[in-house]
């Protein structure tokens, strides 16, 4: 059925180390977003970028954690409060955002913005588990930490601007394969259900997408969170984080079809890397992907 999108940009990288997904959201775009979307028939609306501040105008110590560290933590900060409003608003006026980052700590604003005045659910298609906190991180890089934040996890239980009402028990993590010691074991005591590559080898992408999206399930429906660097790195060069062993272009696009079934509320694409591309590659599949979460099939 077509539904009213509002694509809302994010080019921000203070959350990672190597530089270029700020320019994700004009990737996606140039891929032919508007043109793909307009085809479905849907309602589509582009409110343009979010003001960022770039790395040379941060402080990557910005706020100093208790433990740890959290580098650019007040930018993030503060740009995530705009995006969660701006999510908010865009749902409050019937649509679906369509959020492209930028890297993936963006994921706090967009969870939060999705889950104000509703109970929603959360499914994160990541090769990672993004569930470090200050004390844990190896890096101290915010976009290995969005999904500890929103559940409150660690630190962040006390930090009221990133933390959602996200209940553990509606969120499924989808073909995780790299993960850290101590996220690992946080994962294990979250409540969260994470779904390896490996079920992924054995029950298949649909089937472990469907079991993925019943459990996130909430009444007001299902926030998706796709990183492109879930699929495997020949399919989707274009990421900072690469991880061997992904997702196939088929499998990826099954998955898609799957949550385009879903009671979608709002929806991100993140971790687009023009600069790591190869022919803007990564940023073709995005919109792919993106039309096939929301309506298109091949008959």
């Amino acid at each position: 059925m077509p539904r009213p999108i509002r694509t809302i940009g994010v080019p921000m990288d203070l959350g990672a180390d190597r530089r270029g997904v700020d320019m994700g959201p004009s990737a996606i775009r140039y891929a032919g977003l508007a043109d793909a979307l307009t085809d479905l028939d849907h309602s589509y609306t582009d409110v343009g970028d979010l003001d960022v501040t770039h790395p040379e105008q941060g402080d990557p110590d910005s706020i100093k954690p208790s433990t740890g560290r959290a580098k650019y933590l007040a930018e993030v900060r503060e740009l995530c409060a705009r995006l969660e409003d701006t999510v908010a608003e865009t749902i409050a006026d019937g649509a679906i955002p369509l959020v492209l980052g930028g890297d993936h700590s963006i994921a706090i604003g967009s969870v939060r913005g999705s889950a104000h005045n509703g109970d929603t659910g959360v499914v994160w298609f990541d090769a990672h588990g993004d569930f470090n906190t200050p004390a844990t991180t190896p890096s101290g890089n915010v976009h290995g930490m969005p999904l500890a934040a929103v559940l409150g996890h660690g630190g962040f239980s006390a930090v009221d601007w990133a933390s959602a009402s996200v209940d553990p028990e509606n969120v499924a993590l989808v073909g995780t394969r790299s993960l850290d010691g101590d996220e690992r074991d946080a994962l294990r005591d979250s409540g969260v259900t994470v779904f390896t590559m490996s079920d992924i080898d054995e029950r298949g992408a649909t089937a472990v997408t469907e079991s993925a999206l019943s459990i996130a399930d909430a009444p007001d429906g299902i926030h998706v969170s796709l990183d492109l660097d879930w699929l495997d790195p020949q399919e989707a060069p274009g990421v900072g984080t690469p991880v061997r062993g992904g997702v196939t272009y088929r499998e990826a696009h099954a998955a898609m079809e799957i949550v385009d079934d879903a009671n979608l509320r709002s929806l991100e694409l993140v971790e687009v890397n023009p600069i790591l591309d190869s022919h803007n590659q990564t940023a073709e599949l995005a919109v792919e992907l993106t039309a096939s979460a929301l309506g298109k099939t091949i008959l």
